[in-house]
């Protein structure tokens, strides 16, 4: 990413979403699409009316995220707002009397913002959230996160921000039930941008809103995720491409002029099942060649070419623009495949989440790095975390070179629907 903190978190409040409520019945539990939908939108939740204030604390919703779910107040939240105009989403904390008056509470699954799905607001989701109360509010988006040193304020030398260095300060266990990190320890590292392959690893902010991760396989031509283009049943894939954060002068950047999506892919479907998480890709052209000077990393159909037992026992490389990571890239070294699917698609055992969509799992081949796949999304799984998918690049290779020759495309990344791509 990228920007500084401030304006990263300022592009991810400003998603423009539907206010949508869920006509679940109320012992129902929200299904992984559904969960989906909240990590990858900024969704207004309708007003909580469970519970009863003690009066103790008083404000008003008057700042531009009220009633969002997120407790925004300083020193009780994100700071995102003054003092006392978040009221509704802050005043259990205020309080100190969080409850379970959230219609998705005591399901087993943490619904709270930030480290849960998010359905709920903030302190309304207790028995759930209980054993991770402790992640509230922390990130790792200090610049010297995950160097195995505690330095928020009062301990170590006090360099990070306060709730800015999360695993050194707190630990890097993560229990299974929240929507971050599923596999039970977070393994992430920063990765450095001036460097190949993660100078090519950059950002895509939308013009309708949101980012995703996204990553040069040619001059003038990236891959990322199909959904972060999708815009309620038709393609909008207006935005910049930012790169190499970390190089002097940068970051280089280019507006997206055009893109092809696999002749499949239909949003609803996509939103609603797990049938085609293979269509999942979407190849996006840049007006400049930056990759001309930054260099592009290639890409492989791994499955395909090696078969499933060499792929699954072939290290993978991984970096996203995450969420919680502030303007850093961060990701993962040496994560593996730990299921093929047939319909395209792989689970992984690499630590993503909300802002990986669309990043690249890359193999290497000496100095050289590939694309074989690109974060999608994930499934339920009742018998432990949620299954990480990706989408296998085996599904697009063959369609990269008539795009990258100019031989496939639309004629421009205005929205395009409803409907499909053309061929």
């Amino acid at each position: 990413m990228r920007l500084i903190l401030l304006a990263v978190l300022a592009a991810t409040l400003a998603i423009p979403t539907a206010h949508a409520q869920h006509e679940l019945d109320e012992t129902e539990q929200l299904s992984s699409r559904e969960i989906g939908r909240y990590l990858r939108t900024f969704i207004q939740k309708p007003e909580q009316t469970g519970g009863v204030s003690t009066g103790r604390y008083r404000g008003i919703d008057t700042c531009r995220w009220a009633n969002d779910g997120e407790c925004d107040d300083p020193g009780l939240g994100t700071g995102a707002c003054e003092r006392g105009t978040d009221y509704s989403d802050c005043w259990r904390l205020a309080e100190g009397v969080e409850d379970n008056s959230c219609r998705w509470a005591n399901d087993g699954e943490c619904d709270e913002p930030g480290f849960g799905t998010g359905a709920c607001t903030q302190a309304t989701d207790l028995n759930d959230c209980g054993s991770v109360l402790h992640l509230r509010f922390r990130n790792d988006s200090c610049d010297t996160a995950f160097n195995g040193v505690c330095e928020e304020p009062g301990q170590g030398d006090g360099s990070c921000a306060e709730r800015t260095d999360r695993a050194d300060c707190m630990g890097r266990e993560r229990p299974l039930g929240i929507n971050d990190h599923y596999f039970g320890h977070d393994d992430r590292v920063f990765m450095d941008t001036t460097q190949y392959p993660w100078n090519v690893v950059g950002q895509i902010d939308m013009d309708s809103g949101g980012a995703c991760t996204a990553t040069l396989i040619a001059e003038d031509v990236l891959i990322t995720a199909g959904h972060c283009i999708a815009d309620n049943g038709s393609v909008d894939a207006r935005g910049v491409f930012r790169t190499a954060y970390g190089t002097r002068g940068g970051p280089v950047e280019s507006r997206i002029t055009g893109y092809f999506m696999d002749p499949q892919w239909d949003e609803r479907r996509f939103s609603s099942t797990d049938q085609i998480d293979g269509t999942d890709w979407a190849l996006l052209r840049l007006r400049e060649p930056i990759g001309r000077e930054l260099g592009h990393v290639g890409f492989r159909a791994l499955v395909d070419e090696a078969g499933e037992h060499a792929a699954m026992n072939t290290d993978l490389y991984q970096a996203g623009y995450s969420w919680d990571t502030g303007a850093h890239l961060s990701g993962n070294i040496g994560c593996r495949i730990v299921t093929v699917h047939d319909d395209n698609t792989m689970a992984h055992n690499c630590d993503t989440t909300r802002g990986d969509s669309g990043s690249p799992f890359m193999v290497r081949e000496g100095d050289q790095y590939f694309v074989v796949a690109t974060d999608s999304n994930f499934r339920s799984n009742p018998d432990g975390p949620m299954i990480y998918i990706a989408a296998r690049s085996d599904r697009w290779v063959s369609y990269a070179e008539d795009f990258i020759a100019g031989r496939a495309g639309n004629d421009g990344p205005r929205p395009t629907g409803p409907g499909k791509p053309p061929k």
